[in-house]
């Protein structure tokens, strides 16, 4: 396996005007395939692991034969959470490295810089964030699920009598698209409701932000307002969630008081945290570790069992939604690279319509010719004092996805 580090990326940049390349001498048996996924910077921590699952599937689908009678080679790099890095590192996979298909991003704002590279270079991005809806490229295989298929059932669940008869929202995000938008959406949906524009706050920080003293004392302000049961909707991302999570438990704020409803909250967010002053805080996801079934069980075990072979640098305990879709991923486009016969993007993309996989979620992931979008289940989750999340609600099926939403 190849790695591009950012020192790796600048030399090999130097030398794209070089008439030659050196390949490994085992290219000719193998096929490509490029991770754009951040091993440094704030996003290093959640981001990093999913270099490490793309191999593991790698692995997997290697160990049965490979793809079109070739074996899988998985270049991997550290954008540095740095946007224009990913779309410089991107470029040089698909035009340097030939890769068949990139696999990455975390971050809206990464894959907006990732977008029109992919678009110039007719390339495949499997994109494995839930995220804001509101694109559709063939160039981009939208792997998660837009807010229609996660957020709105969030929303609905506080806002039902089976959550806690939410009435007041605020909203707190780092500032850039993904939070901006998916409130836009939401503050379209409360007035659809016929709530108030009184009823919420939003204010954003800077990616990175860690000192949130001040914002939760705004919180607890807006708590103690009349109107009704207020929740806080967090949209920040990266090192700024465990340390907003952190300032919430430090100011006593329980979640039967004012519940966070966390929209990029994950399992490995709570490492390190003493997640008793934080249970029953919620996040939504197409999956969570606590997912019950055999697929589960198996995926458990299996990264487990990688993380302890190949001396991954990350807990062999801690499964999260992005890493699964990650895995889902390079699956999906194994699966289509054989039912086309070919790695050549156009004919790998006519492949997608009716591709179907079982996931460790336990639901069955599909595909239409309709768009690149996937279908997949919904999960509810709640904190609790073992560092993950309790299933509170999960979706009967794996709903349509909704790729523009009627509330932006």
């Amino acid at each position: 396996m190849a790695h591009l580090t950012r020192r790796g990326f600048v030399g090999s940049a130097a030398l794209l005007a070089a008439p030659a390349i050196v390949r490994p001498a085992f290219a000719a048996d193998t096929v490509k395939l490029g991770c754009l996924f951040s091993s440094s910077g704030t996003m290093a921590n959640i981001e990093g692991r999913l270099n490490h699952v793309v191999r593991m599937a790698a692995d997997e689908i290697n160990g049965r034969g490979g793809v079109n009678g070739r074996r899988i080679e998985v270049l991997t790099s550290d954008p540095a959470s740095d946007w224009p890095l990913y779309a410089q590192i991107g470029r040089q996979m698909l035009q340097q490295e030939k890769v068949a298909a990139l696999f990455g991003c975390w971050t809206s704002v990464s894959r907006k810089s990732v977008l029109p590279v992919v678009e110039q270079n007719d390339g495949l991005l499997f994109y494995p964030l839930h995220f804001e809806g509101d694109e559709n490229s063939k160039n981009v295989v939208y792997v998660n699920s837009p807010p229609a298929s996660s957020v709105l059932p969030a929303v609905d669940y506080l806002m039902g009598p089976d959550g806690v008869g939410a009435k007041r929202f605020f909203m707190i995000g780092s500032d850039y698209v993904w939070p901006r938008t998916i409130n836009k959406q939401l503050k379209g949906y409360w007035k659809s409701k016929g709530i108030p524009e009184s009823a919420w706050r939003e204010e954003y920080v800077p990616f990175g932000f860690s000192n949130f003293q001040t914002l939760v004392n705004q919180v607890r302000s807006f708590a103690s307002q009349p109107g009704g049961q207020p929740i806080v909707v967090l949209t920040v991302v990266g090192s700024s969630i465990p340390d907003f999570l952190r300032e919430f438990a430090n100011q006593g704020i329980a979640a039967t008081d004012v519940p966070i409803l966390g929209l990029d909250m994950v399992e490995a967010d709570l490492e390190g945290l003493d997640t008793a002053k934080l249970v029953g805080h919620l996040n939504c996801w197409a999956y969570l570790q606590a997912a019950k079934g055999e697929k589960n069980k198996a995926f458990l075990a299996d990264w487990a069992a990688y993380v302890k072979t190949k001396s991954v640098p990350f807990s062999a305990d801690t499964v999260i939604d992005p890493m699964v879709s990650a895995y889902d991923s390079v699956h999906l486009w194994a699966l289509a690279a054989a039912k086309a016969g070919s790695f050549a993007v156009p004919e790998v993309r006519k492949a997608f319509a009716g591709l179907s996989f079982a996931d460790p979620s336990g639901y069955t992931l599909t595909m239409t010719g309709e768009n690149n979008y996937v279908s997949r289940g919904v999960f509810i989750g709640s904190v609790n004092e073992r560092r993950g999340f309790d299933v509170l609600w999960q979706s009967p099926d794996a709903p349509k996805p909704v790729p523009f939403s009627p509330y932006g």
